[in-house]
């Protein structure tokens, strides 16, 4: 949801401006102070200049100082400081060699490949972005690479402040208006290598309940809770797969939050159990503006507390967003953080299973051309994130905490089930804390094209839960722009329907019979590949792989994959070819290797099929299938089916992650590994379940296999039992 107008941006200078050139083509660059190997591969670089180096937030645990840097190593950066006191900017460069390819830096609309970008770092309401607006709503100070020897690296730039990533030329250049503590370099042989390694610095993505990885209906908005009640009822009676139900900001008493309208949400707890028993799970909407206004419970707690946002004078900093004069908590105190997790235990009382971190850039409505609060604003931040600040500096991270409590108080408020938090803004490591989505973005073809790349881009920047708006979320999809979004948004991490009141009907049967069958199609898809889908986002919160990866993954050598905007893998075995354009359709170069073709749904009406991204099964590879049901409840105890897919050699494998599918908010609990393989023996294809790790026993199901030995062609394969 936007505060609307024209995105804009004024703040640091732009890179092409010729007297900051200048300044940096006339200014001493000094190499790094001391340097440390943090392990193989890593090495952080600490600026020059004296004092201490200033904490992280990025970062999951602040890097301990290692030994000194011992032999050769690739990419050593260069720092500089440039201009003097209210012009000054700290500049940190990075070269990798001529001919590298860049992607990365978060959330940046355009295409997948970076090179000539630039990207301003300061979090912004960007309703209706396009490939030229500067700034998104997350932040991101890093950049990954591929050189033309398929070797890979990753930059890592230690700062908060409002900032610009240029890649423009065979340099990369963060440019800050306050310091860049340090710089963290990985250099790896592929870039999955160096997703994992910044994963685990910034931290892992805790494992999402299974209901989250099913599709989930939205709108600015549902109401009253009748509307509510006939949306769900009409995913059930229609038979289009649904696990969860949004309620955007109208559910509350005059926008004011942790409060229901008690004429159109009369009963929320009751509208929650009836949502349930039809199997679905609800979200709910919650905005870090809280109305000014005495007698207000959250306003009085949260004044009486010290926790709102002060001016430089001492009063309270004030904005106009949607509940009118708006106070603002400070996230980034402890205090704060803590009284804001209390405030979930009622709310999620009502039987709300996940909460939705609007607008937490902060947006404000009245604020100039960044919109959102002014530049000194100070923030009585912890020591563990750097001490006082001005909002220059704790900006980008204000979302970050702002979830980071919310993740908390929802843990808190249930402490025997997993959190789902999506937010809009965000930091590098904010992954830890929730998933995300893309923004306001426009019912046009080109936004549509831009939901992988800008899905892809974010997985490399560690945040693999992710996706965008279906169908768009301002202006007036058609039924062919929304069924075709629909079976790529089917496929990505994060599927959500989601449009703006001022629009008309966005659900699948909002247009025309055959988008219809074409989403119901999509979404019959996506459950019956939640096994595999599943076992991805197990290796997402273990490993910290991406879910969605780049065609480039499967080969880094190969240079005619590097730019691929309309495909992807899902996972390493599967390859998803999509149709992002109104007219001619000329799909991505396939990797080299056995890449067959795989309809998870059997043979399906050519006009359904036409308008649905094509699947492919990489050679020795194994999916687990899982029947379509209606929503992710149904499937404990329903058939597994494995799929093999041979290579060259006749042999495949795979892997199978199990749990109940929720549990401890910890992420705690038991949970089941298993290896799957199949090989030919004789005339008869066999395929093997090994349980290899943990102590979950699953539902009594039935199993059975299936051997892919051409495209769309399956043969029955005998199961050998553990």
């Amino acid at each position: 949801m936007t505060t609307g107008g024209t995105p804009r941006f004024t703040g640091l200078p732009t890179g092409d401006d010729l007297k900051e050139a200048a300044r940096e083509l006339l200014t001493r660059w000094r190499g790094a102070r001391t340097s440390h190997m943090l392990a193989d591969g890593v090495v952080r670089f600490i600026a020059s200049g004296e004092g201490p180096t200033p904490p992280f937030p990025g970062y999951e645990h602040q890097p301990g100082i290692g030994g000194p840097l011992v032999g050769d190593w690739r990419m050593k950066p260069k720092f500089a400081s440039v201009g003097r006191k209210t012009e000054r900017r700290w500049v940190a460069r990075v070269e990798p060699g001529p001919g590298a390819d860049f992607y990365a830096t978060g959330e940046v609309a355009g295409p997948l490949r970076r090179n000539g970008k630039r990207t301003k770092l300061y979090n912004f309401d960007a309703y209706g972005y396009t490939d030229e607006t500067p700034a998104l709503y997350q932040s991101h100070p890093w950049v990954l690479g591929l050189r033309p020897d398929g070797s890979a690296f990753g930059v890592l730039f230690e700062t908060t402040w409002r900032a610009e990533l240029d890649l423009r030329g065979d340099k990369i250049v963060c440019r800050s208006e306050g310091p860049i503590g340090g710089v963290t370099v990985i250099e790896k042989k592929h870039p999955q290598e160096v997703v994992e390694r910044l994963s685990r610095m910034t931290g892992l993505m805790p494992m999402p309940p299974l209901w989250a990885l099913g599709f989930q209906q939205s709108r600015y908005s549902y109401e009253p809770d009748g509307r509510v009640r006939e949306i769900a009822e009409q995913f059930r009676r229609r038979e289009i797969p649904c696990d969860v139900i949004w309620m955007d900001i109208d559910y509350m008493d005059g926008y004011r939050c942790f409060t229901f309208d008690s004429e159109k949400f009369p009963d929320p707890a009751a509208l929650n159990k009836h949502l349930q028993d039809l199997g679905y799970r609800t979200v709910w909407m919650i905005d870090p503006g809280i109305k000014a206004e005495e007698g207000y419970f959250v306003y009085d707690q949260g004044r009486e507390g010290g926790h709102f946002l002060k001016n430089p004078d001492g009063s309270e900093a004030t904005g106009e967003v949607w509940p009118g004069k708006c106070v603002f908590p400070d996230y980034t105190r402890e205090a704060t953080r803590r009284w804001w997790a209390g405030l979930y235990e009622r709310f999620m009382a009502t039987g709300i299973d996940g909460v939705w971190n609007d607008m937490n850039e902060p947006s404000v409505f009245d604020a100039g051309p960044e919109r959102t609060l002014p530049d000194d604003t100070p923030h009585d931040a912890d020591e563990e994130l750097g001490g006082e600040g001005p909002h220059t500096r704790y900006h980008n991270i204000y979302g970050m905490q702002m979830v980071r409590a919310t993740r908390e108080g929802i843990s808190e408020a249930r402490p025997d089930r997993r959190p789902f938090v999506l937010t809009r803004a965000n930091f590098i490591g904010g992954q830890r804390y929730a998933a995300t989505w893309t923004g306001d973005n426009l019912s046009e073809w080109r936004h549509l094209r831009w939901s992988i790349p800008m899905a892809l881009n974010l997985g490399l920047s560690a945040q693999p839960f992710a996706g965008p708006d279906i169908g768009g979320f301002g202006g007036d999809a058609d039924g062919e722009l929304f069924s075709r979004w629909m079976g790529i948004g089917a496929l990505l991490p994060f599927c959500r329907a989601h449009s703006s009141k001022d629009t008309g009907n966005h659900e699948p049967w909002s247009f025309d019979e055959m988008c219809e069958k074409v989403c119901r199609a999509a979404l019959q898809r996506r459950m019956r590949l939640m096994p595999y889908l599943y076992t991805l986002f197990y290796e997402a919160s273990r490993f910290g792989r991406p879910v969605v990866r780049p065609l480039f993954f499967a080969d880094p050598h190969d240079l005619s994959l590097r730019d691929a905007d309309d495909a992807f893998l899902l996972g390493a075995s599967l390859l998803v070819q999509a149709d992002v354009w109104e007219d001619d359709f000329a799909p991505s170069r396939l990797p080299e290797g056995i890449w067959r073709r795989f309809e998870p749904l059997g043979e399906t009406d050519p006009e359904i099929s036409q308008r649905l991204p094509t699947i492919r099964v990489r050679g020795g590879a194994i999916l687990p299938l899982s029947p379509v049901v209606q929503h992710t409840g149904e499937l404990p105890g329903s058939t597994l089916t494995l799929i093999a897919c041979p290579d060259e050699n006749g042999r495949a494998e795979g892997e199978l992650f199990e749990d109940a599918g929720d549990g401890p908010a910890d992420c705690s609990g038991p949970y089941r590994l298993s290896k799957l393989s199949a090989e030919k023996s004789g005339d008869a294809w066999r395929v093997k379940i090994e349980h290899t790790e943990g102590d979950y026993t699953p539902p009594e199901r039935r199993v059975e296999a299936f051997v892919l030995v051409d495209d769309d062609h399956l043969e029955r394969a005998e199961l050998t039992p553990e």
